[in-house]
């Protein structure tokens, strides 16, 4: 009896699940399910803390939350063994590492969706090698620095095990974490990029055969043929995988037809298939993470399948269990350890030797391969990035008894370094944006001398709901008379987060580049290119579908960089409203609010914002059908002038009629203003003698078309002008300059939370004014031009709700 009291007192009993409360007097962190729920809402809340903090430096999220893990773990707050006894007590451990393992588990099978194996075998020649040097080169120098571990600090380890786990972890690229980097710096379609993403898949897949291997020698069993069963069985696990996995989800896939809900029992299936694949490749003695991955490499990528798995999955996994991961490494992290001179010096020699390896290796080859010196170095750079496959590589070897805490603790240091430098150093060495085509721009505005010349756009969608009233535009913008004289890339604007399904779709994209486009095969899974493909065989118009994906805080970036590199003369931005079934307009995303104002700002063209209220229909109009009454409304000024130059370019196509209301001050008002208006700017009387001439020219040239109808009104107040504009509601597109100017312009004053559509375009877009017309505000291009200074000279800003237009009395009163 004795002794088994002894034993009770030495194991501390096991948690039961749930509490009675703490009315009946329970200690909720006494509990599993309780001090877990506990533990996940901590460790969520600091990692985004972190990751927020960490966002103007450009770093990766994997930086917050190995960071975030090492902070709850005994280095920092762990310090304290209250808060250590309390909230990450021992008992608990084996419930959270449980939890980790299985976030990790449906995790790696999302890393293993994507990474597709045919781009693999289309790997070129150059990529492989610089994937061998980056592999082979680090792996010698971190076997060299084993021996130096071993003769210090790490004495007494299996010495097999420990020098190939020392390669691997020197050895790794975080496939996953790159391609965030080198979206968030604009890279993926650059040379650097595609040759990193190349390279860094295979070093993924060479990256997991060695860990299996370093798994494999670091068992526990006496014999040596054990190592050698472990390894066998586990190629013959991944050999039988491919032959029997892939027929049965090509099944399922075909049984999911695009536009329809996957089944919930494929959906169940794969995902106890891949628990299924945990647990071999456990029994073999690999690790369960392993059949996970390669049942996720297996699942065929096209089709809606791949999609909703990643939309099941990720979101549970990546928000809530993957970041108790980081907390079970940080917990077993303790920087402590790392103490006196000779400890400090390993960690410099770890560091040195990582950069090192990775980056001479790759760079050295990228030479040879006749890469120019500033992007090999680059390229060296970003292979020498780590993660949470670093991580994992760690813990396995930490579990397995092959690095003790102080080894432990100098590589997870030398991953988050390594990965923290690489953002500034990549930014520091490679200027792609000096490495842009220096093609001529002829044209950046549509006003111009010779109006036969090609007009190209830039035309943006934020998702599908915008394609319809986008191609109808382009349909309206074609004309008639000119052979290909209308060009057109339609840009879809997608937001880079960091979710696993924003990577998968980099992947799927990466090819086609910023701006991209798809060459010659289509596929059918993609409704947006099928639909500009569609209308590009139905009509005369040279159109290209292309995608930016990129955060939305430099998303205008994007859009910038493809009307430069395509010599866009406008881009056509959609409105953050769209239009509700009772006609009022409606926040889509706010986002893109500032996404607009950015790109009008830094422009390098024309920018047209379009108001969509289903111009032609929710529908594709065919050429024969169009029967489009457009307006223009012109006060004066550049802008003005471009939105009549693009209204008279959509007059060319014979089922459009348009209509240019040209309003002109009473002498009454233009009397008011002189006297009012003390310095007179000369730009206004350049302006308005640039508007004379592009009028008189304008009369000239479509003098004998009866589907252009100019019209003067005189008018002497906003009202009166506000008056005017309600009699041609009944069009289909009001087109309108940005920031009008002349005497008539002076006089509105519009109350508006939007100021990049100006004073008429929020008349046009008010509560107040009754139409179901679209509306494309257009502001010209003009190097001079200050946004700021402009946009806020004749435009209330007031809360939405309050946006009208103020009535003659409210004028003379203020």
């Amino acid at each position: 009896m004795a002794t088994n009291a002894t034993i009770a007192s030495a194991c501390p009993a096991p948690m039961k699940a749930t509490s009675n409360g703490v009315f009946q007097g329970d200690n909720p962190l006494h509990f599993a399910l309780p001090l877990a729920i506990l533990q996940i809402c901590l460790v969520v809340a600091l990692t985004r803390i972190l990751a927020f903090l960490l966002r103007p430096l450009r770093q990766p999220r994997v930086i917050a939350e190995i960071v975030g893990g090492i902070i709850l773990g005994p280095s920092a707050l762990g310090r304290n063994k209250h808060y250590l006894n309390a909230i990450f007590p021992a008992r608990s451990l084996t419930v959270l590492d449980t939890l980790a393992n299985l976030g990790l588990l449906f995790f790696l099978f999302l890393v293993g969706l994507e990474l597709d194996p045919r781009s693999l075998r289309r790997t070129g020649k150059r990529a492989l090698s610089i994937a061998i040097a980056g592999i082979s080169l680090p792996f010698a120098l971190g076997i060299g620095t084993s021996f130096v571990l071993r003769g210090t600090i790490s004495k007494g380890v299996s010495g097999p095990p420990f020098l190939v786990f020392m390669g691997v972890a020197l050895s790794i690229t975080a496939f996953p974490v790159l391609a965030r980097i080198l979206a968030e710096l604009k890279l993926l379609t650059t040379d650097v990029g595609r040759m990193a993403m190349s390279a860094a898949a295979v070093n993924d897949v060479a990256a997991w055969i060695l860990l299996a291997l370093a798994i494999a020698l670091s068992g526990t069993g006496h014999s040596p043929l054990v190592s050698l069963w472990v390894f066998l069985c586990g190629a013959g696990f991944i050999i039988c995988c491919i032959f029997i996995v892939p027929p049965i989800f090509r099944w399922m896939a075909q049984r999911c037809p695009e536009g329809e809900p996957v089944e919930e029992l494929y959906v169940c299936a794969t995902l106890v298939t891949v628990l299924a694949a945990g647990f071999a490749t456990d029994a073999i003695g690999i690790h369960a993470l392993f059949g996970a991955f390669v049942i996720g490499v297996l699942v065929p990528k096209e089709g809606p399948f791949a999609g909703a798995l990643v939309e099941k999955v990720e979101d549970l996994v990546s928000g809530l269990l993957l970041p108790l991961y980081f907390v079970s490494s940080g917990l077993k992290t303790n920087v402590a350890t790392i103490e006196g001179l000779q400890s400090w010096g390993l960690l410099v020699l770890v560091i040195f030797t990582a950069c090192l390896g990775k980056i001479l290796g790759t760079v050295v080859v990228s030479i040879l391969c006749k890469m120019p010196i500033q992007e090999a170095l680059a390229l060296g750079i970003l292979m020498n990035t780590k993660g949470l496959v670093e991580l994992i590589v760690l813990n396995i070897g930490k579990d397995r008894k092959v690095l003790n805490d102080q080894t432990f603790a100098i590589m997870v240091l030398m991953a988050i370094f390594t990965t923290f430098i690489t953002t500034p150093l990549v930014t520091a060495v490679y200027k792609p944006a000096k490495r842009l085509s220096k093609a001529k721009y002829k044209y950046r505005t549509i006003e111009r001398k010779d109006s036969n010349t090609q007009l190209r756009v830039l035309a943006c969608f934020q998702n599908t709901r915008n394609i319809p009233t986008m191609i109808n535009l382009i349909e309206a913008s074609r004309g008639t008379e000119k052979k290909e004289g209308l060009c057109v890339y339609a840009l879809h604007l997608m937001e880079l987060t960091e979710r696993s399904s924003a990577i998968l779709m980099v992947h799927k994209a990466r090819k086609n580049g910023l701006p991209f486009w798809n060459k010659g095969r289509y596929s059918d899974s993609n409704q947006v290119v099928v639909a500009f493909e569609a209308f590009r065989h139905l009509s005369r118009v040279f159109i290209r579908p292309m995608t930016s994906i990129s955060p939305m805080t430099n998303m205008h970036e994007d859009i910038c960089t493809s009307a430069e590199m395509k010599g866009a003369a406008i881009i056509i931005l959609p409105f953050h409203k769209h239009q509700r079934f009772d006609g009022a307009l409606e926040t889509t995303r706010a986002e893109f609010r500032w996404v607009n104002r950015r790109v009008l700002e830094h422009a390098p063209c024309s920018v047209g914002i379009l108001v969509d209220r289903g111009l032609g229909g929710s529908t594709h109009v065919s050429a024969s059908n169009v029967c489009s009454t457009l307006t223009v409304l012109f006060f004066g000024g550049c802008d003005d002038r471009e939105a009549l130059a693009y209204g008279a370019r959509m007059a060319e196509h014979p089922g459009n009629s348009l209509t240019v209301i040209h309003f002109i001050a009473s002498p009454e008002i233009a009397g008011e203003i002189a006297n009012v208006k003390v310095d007179i700017d000369d730009n206004s009387n350049t302006s308005a003698g640039h508007d004379d001439r592009f009028l008189a020219e304008f009369k000239q040239k479509f003098f004998k078309d009866s589907t252009i109808k100019i019209e003067e009104r005189v008018v002497r107040t906003a009202a009166e002008t506000a008056n005017v504009v309600r009699e041609f509601s009944r069009c289909d597109l009001f087109l309108v300059g940005r920031m009008p100017e002349g005497q008539v312009a002076d006089t509105l004053n519009v109350k508006s939370d939007c100021l990049e559509l100006g004073p008429v375009g929020s008349l046009l877009t008010s509560p107040e004014f009754s139409t179901s017309a679209s509306v494309l505000v257009v502001q010209q291009y003009n190097s001079q031009r200050v946004f700021n200074s402009v946009s806020s000279k004749r435009v209330d800003v007031l809360p939405e709700e309050d946006s009208h237009v103020l009535p003659e009395g409210d004028l003379e009163s203020k």
